[in-house]
């Protein structure tokens, strides 16, 4: 099985058009909403992780691109500078999906990539600033 992380761009004329919904259904994806930025009558900004077939996946990306749906890879991921990091905590309490979290005996924020969707929430809320978005 494939995954991969993907930002689509919808135009104002495409909001109310159910494309993840078709995408799973027609092309048999399970996929993992991990940032919405929808509004009517306005562009939207989605960042999902597709996974499934590999030949599906850049099928229904093909798909969305010809509906107007401006679609490109999810190109940059959130680092920790561990020689900046204070063992603060404040970034365990907004991680939303644990990537950051405390070790239960020797209480180290411990940040596993893998889990980490990008969200950022980490960065700016880390006081000595030791989370950094990288290209």
């Amino acid at each position: 099985m494939a995954k991969t992380r993907v930002v689509f761009h919808y135009p104002r004329t495409l909001i109310d058009v159910p494309v993840v919904s078709r995408i799973a259904r027609e092309y048999d994806l399970d996929f993992n909403i991990l940032r919405a930025n929808i509004t009517p009558d306005a562009e939207g900004l989605l960042v999902l992780e597709l996974a499934g077939d590999a030949a599906e996946i850049t099928r229904a990306l093909e798909w969305a691109n010809a509906q107007g749906v401006s679609t490109q890879a999810l190109e940059k991921d959130v680092v920790r500078d561990d020689d900046e990091c204070t063992q603060c905590g404040v970034c365990v309490t907004i991680c939303p999906t644990d990537a950051l979290r405390k070790d239960p005996v020797t209480q180290e924020v411990l940040f596993t990539p893998d889990d980490c969707v990008a969200c950022e929430l980490c960065v700016p809320a880390c006081p000595p600033r030791a989370m950094a978005v990288a290209f």
